[in-house]
C-alpha cells in the first residue's frame, strides 16, 4: 500500500493542507506525557473514529465521529488537525487494541480456537480501516513503512501465540505460519472498501473454520 499525501479536514479557517511526517509527529506526541483524563478522552475519540471508519470508511464526516464520541467537532480538530493525523492515530490505537486482546482472549475464552476466532474478528475491523490509508495518505512512503513495521512487530507474535495455543489443544492444524494467515485474512478484506454488502468478517470466519481439525 502506498501513501501519497495528507488530507486536512474540511474546517473553516484551516488555512490549507499541512505536510505530514508520521515519524516526527508520532515521536512528538509520544514525548508529551498526558494526564489520565486526557488519555481517556483521546481513547474515547479513537474508539469512536475506529467504529465510524469500519462502518462508513475513512472519508466519513467528522461530525459523525464527534456524535459517536459525544463531543463537539472542535474537540476532534483540537486533537487531530488533519484527517491524516486522525487515521494514523486510529491505526496505532487499533494495533495496540489487537495486540492486547490476544492474551486477554486466550485467558478468558472457552477454548484457544474460540479466542483465535474472536481475535480474527478484531483483526478484520482493523484491516478495514488500514486499507483506507491508501486513499487518504498519499506521499509519505517512509512514514507508512514505519507504521507497517510497527504493525508486524506487534501483531504477528500475537497471532502466532493464538495459533500455537489452538494447535497444542488439538483444535487446528499446526502448519499455518501466522504471517501467512494474516495475509490471507488481509486479502479477504480488500473488497470491503468498495462494496457495502461485502462481509469480510464472514469470509474470514470461513477461512478460520477451515483450519479446524475433525473431531
Amino acid at each position: 500500500m502506498t501513501i501519497r499525501n495528507s488530507v486536512p479536514f474540511s474546517k473553516p479557517g484551516n488555512g490549507g493542507s499541512r505536510a505530514m511526517n508520521d515519524s516526527d509527529r508520532g515521536a512528538e506526541r509520544a514525548a508529551r506525557p498526558k494526564r489520565a483524563d486526557a488519555q481517556r478522552n483521546e481513547k474515547t475519540l479513537l474508539d469512536a473514529a475506529a467504529a465510524v471508519f469500519v462502518a462508513s470508511g475513512v472519508d466519513a464526516p467528522v461530525r459523525d465521529i464527534a456524535a459517536k464520541a459525544g463531543v463537539g467537532t472542535a474537540t476532534i480538530y483540537r486533537h487531530f488537525p488533519t484527517r491524516a493525523d486522525l487515521i494514523i492515530a486510529v491505526y496505532r490505537h487499533q494495533v495496540e487494541a489487537c495486540a492486547e486482546a490476544g492474551p486477554a482472549l486466550l485467558e478468558a475464552g472457552a477454548t484457544p480456537y474460540a479466542a483465535l476466532e474472536r481475535w480474527i474478528g478484531l483483526f478484520v475491523d482493523f484491516l478495514v480501516t488500514k486499507h483506507g490509508l491508501a486513499a487518504v495518505l498519499r506521499s509519505d512512503d517512509a512514514g507508512f513503512d514505519a507504521l507497517h513495521a510497527y504493525f508486524l512487530d506487534r501483531l504477528v507474535p500475537v497471532c502466532a501465540r493464538l495459533l500455537d495455543a489452538a494447535a497444542a489443544a488439538g483444535e487446528i492444524r499446526s502448519d499455518i505460519p501466522a504471517i501467512q494467515l494474516m495475509r490471507g485474512v488481509g486479502n479477504l478484506c480488500i473488497g470491503a472498501e468498495h462494496d457495502p454488502h461485502y462481509d469480510a468478517r464472514r469470509l474470514a470466519g470461513l477461512l478460520i473454520a477451515g483450519l479446524r481439525l475433525p473431531r
